[in-house]
């Protein structure tokens, strides 16, 4: 039989008319074989120890972590009141702190008397490192930390600094790093986005473009997961039977499908069928993963999810659903904070309450996260990072407060190959500036991606003329904190 005569649409393309049964059948035989092994092969990515089902494919050395938790402490804590102990303070206390350092501009400019810390500091474990008796519980975690007291922000003001901390640039609209891990490495869990984050009650200074996807494929930005029931909006299904369900998501895929063949390539529609893909498998997998029950007492003591400070409750929550999305692999999992009552970690008064309220809230699920992962094998293989924007000052806002400080703090690195128990980098003697072992963001980020295999000026994208990357043209990997 021969073929029939092509007709004209009104744009001057031609459309065939539908194929018969035979012809489909001649012209897709080989197509079916060639789907089945793409589906084989995609569930076999990430089961070698070099292959990933992200657009890398391929790492690019061997990954000593497989999955991120950023515990991400929002307001900056005060260094000199945590993690680097300055004994100076105390001696300097009430004096005019023009009169012992140079004193730069600050946020707002309301210098106040030298402030030494309300807390005690002691020194912990087998390392002996320095810790304020603001986490009795982390503290008993101390040889497992890498406490980094070098690092170094290019901003005073949250908004931009938060966009630095989470995107290596001060601007808005850049990708999250979640979004850049999610990209490179994908997620070992195809029911769940590679990229999640747990939101305790406050979205940072910047909202939701903390967690953008900025240039990259929107099906990379970040998921936020609440942590009550339910969890994602929209997570059950209306529809009453799955297959109605599954045939609406059908139609939605036969439309955008259509718009795709007549428009070209269109990220937002790609992403919307990745979307609603994901989507659908997680109506199944995220209740799952939110329901504890099944948690044993014990663990449900050790992470406060019976405390009776409401905070820790909902700490204690996201840190043991990090727990277990590491289990079922997702890539990298981000943990806001609680709303205690203060401005987060951000006091510019009433330093004593606002910390102490703050570091109730997170002292214990971190620590019960951090013994929970290494009883269970998975910290090894797991990178734990908590971390403000910048730091504060080693002096007083009015009486009773820290400005904010980006030439100096203290970050701390946990597990997936760094190495616990010790120090890297050095303020000065009032915790002020850095003197020693600087460490930027640029080379945060670049070493989170070294310990998961990928280095970080490989991992580029083609935007605005130049191939863009989560480091810029910066970034040093910190190989003395290595394992």
């Amino acid at each position: 039989m021969s073929a029939s005569p092509r007709r004209a649409t009104h744009c001057g393309r031609f459309l065939p008319t539908p194929l018969t049964r035979r012809e489909m059948l001649l012209r897709c035989a080989n197509g079916f074989g060639a789907v089945a092994l793409t589906a084989l092969m995609a569930e076999r990515a990430g089961s070698e120890p070099d292959t990933v089902p992200g657009r890398l494919g391929r790492l690019h050395h061997e990954a000593k972590a497989r999955n991120v938790i950023f515990l991400y402490m929002d307001g900056g804590p005060s260094q000199v009141d945590t993690f680097d102990y300055k004994p100076i303070l105390e001696r300097y206390h009430g004096r005019d702190p023009h009169s012992v350092f140079r004193v730069e501009p600050t946020q707002f400019d309301n210098v106040g008397r030298v402030m030494a810390s309300p807390w005690r500091f002691r020194r912990r474990g087998q390392s002996g490192l320095w810790c304020s008796d603001l986490f009795p519980h982390v503290a008993e975690c101390i040889d497992d930390l890498c406490v980094i007291r070098s690092m170094v922000s290019r901003f005073p003001e949250h908004t931009s600094a938060n966009y630095f901390l989470h995107t290596g640039s001060g601007f808005q609209g850049r990708p999250s790093m979640g979004a850049w891990f999610s990209y490179g490495l994908g997620s070992v869990n195809r029911n769940l986005p590679g990229f999640i984050v747990l939101n305790g009650g406050l979205i940072p200074p910047g909202g939701l473009d903390n967690f953008n996807s900025g240039f990259l494929p929107a099906a990379y930005q970040g998921s936020v997961f609440r942590s009550s029931d339910p969890p994602v909006a929209n997570i059950r299904r209306l529809e009453p039977s799955d297959e109605r369900q599954r045939g609406k998501l059908g139609l939605l895929r036969q439309l955008d499908e259509g718009i795709l063949r007549s428009s070209g390539r269109a990220d937002e529609i790609e992403s919307a069928i990745a979307n609603y893909e994901t989507a659908y498998r997680m109506q199944t997998a995220v209740p799952e993963l939110m329901d504890v029950r099944g948690e044993t007492a014990l663990t449900r003591r050790l992470y406060g999810l019976d405390a009776e400070y409401v905070p820790t409750r909902i700490f204690a929550t996201e840190c043991l659903i990090a727990r277990r999305l590491v289990e079922r692999g997702a890539r990298f999992i981000e943990l806001t904070c609680p709303n205690v009552g203060a401005d987060r970690w951000d006091q510019h008064s009433g330093l004593r309450r606002g910390h102490e309220n703050n570091a109730r809230a997170v002292d214990q699920p971190i620590a019960a996260l951090l013994r929970d992962l290494k009883g269970r094998g998975l910290l090894e293989s797991t990178l734990v990072v908590w971390a403000g924007e910048f730091g504060r000052t080693p002096f007083a806002q009015g009486s009773d407060g820290r400005d904010h400080n980006q030439y100096g703090f203290s970050i701390w690195m946990a597990g997936g190959g760094v190495r616990g128990g010790m120090v890297y980098g050095e303020t000065d003697e009032w915790g002020y500036k850095v003197v020693q072992g600087r460490v930027e963001i640029h080379d945060l980020h670049a070493t989170m991606l070294h310990l998961l295999g990928v280095e970080h000026t490989r991992l580029t994208v083609r935007f605005g003329g130049r191939d863009m990357r989560l480091t810029d043209v910066h970034g040093d990997v910190l190989h003395a904190i290595c394992s």
